[in-house]
């Protein structure tokens, strides 16, 4: 018997894109936060740029191989920001706000239409909701979730941030299961990437997993092993709905 259904956040619930707009305007704002914190980089946007994203890759190849996610004030002081040799108990403080501004202004973000109709059709089925997502700040989901008019309707949201396991470990997923209360067999997970969602879920022991389209499946995906496949695949979010409906019997 199904009893409840996970979903992953950016490319599931909402879209999400990197364009050549977002990235520039994260720069920028990240030049001002921290010289807003008395921390000066002493280069120009294109060289900040150069340097972040550096620090980026060095970070995923940190995070990737161990899917293990740290802290905002590690990820920033320790990664992404240490070619600066910023003293850390400056940069530390405000790391966290960094990481939220960094999540909604590197990607373009939206609430898929129907999302909250599909919420709802799974509420009246009396399906427990929660979220798992893998994110480096340890706030942004639960603001954007408040932002869409969402965030009620779930009554778990579990984040590597917070765990310190990153999606396809079985570990994150069997966080919210203890939260929601939920055995595997009980639940239904949706994501976009198989390389995440669908090979974590399965590996967790879910029921059935749910596979919708993302502008970022491909990169996401890319040369992976298919260890799994989607039960489902879906173009429309709202499809869940009578899918977990079917579900039931």
């Amino acid at each position: 018997m199904i009893t409840s259904v996970m979903f992953d956040m950016g490319g599931t619930l909402e879209d999400i894109y990197v364009d050549e707009r977002s990235q520039r305007e994260a720069v920028e704002k990240l030049q001002a936060m921290l010289a807003e914190a008395g921390l000066d980089t002493g280069v120009g946007l294109e060289e900040l740029k150069k340097r972040v994203d550096a620090g980026w890759v060095r970070y995923g190849q940190f995070r990737d191989p161990t899917n293990i996610e740290l802290k905002p004030e590690q990820i920033w002081c320790d990664y992404v920001l240490t070619d600066f040799g910023f003293p850390r108990e400056k940069l530390a403080p405000v790391s966290e706000s960094i990481a939220h501004m960094w999540e909604v202004t590197h990607y373009h973000r939206a609430l898929r239409p129907r999302v909250a109709e599909m919420l709802e059709g799974l509420r009246s089925l009396g399906m427990k909701l929660g979220v798992v997502s893998n994110t480096a700040a340890l706030y942004q989901v639960f603001d954007i979730l408040e932002e869409y008019g969402i965030r009620d309707y779930f009554q778990d949201v579990t984040l590597s941030s917070v765990t310190g396991f990153r999606k396809p470990d079985p570990n994150i997923f069997q966080v919210s299961l203890r939260q929601l209360q939920s055995e595997p067999e009980q639940c239904v997970y949706v994501g976009d990437t198989v390389s995440r969602d669908i090979i974590g879920s399965k590996r967790a022991g879910f029921a059935a997993a749910i596979q919708i389209g993302s502008q970022l499946t491909k990169e996401k995906d890319k040369g992976i092993r298919r260890e799994f496949e989607p039960d489902y695949l879906v173009e429309d979010i709202y499809e869940v709905y009578p899918i977990v409906k079917g579900l039931l019997g």
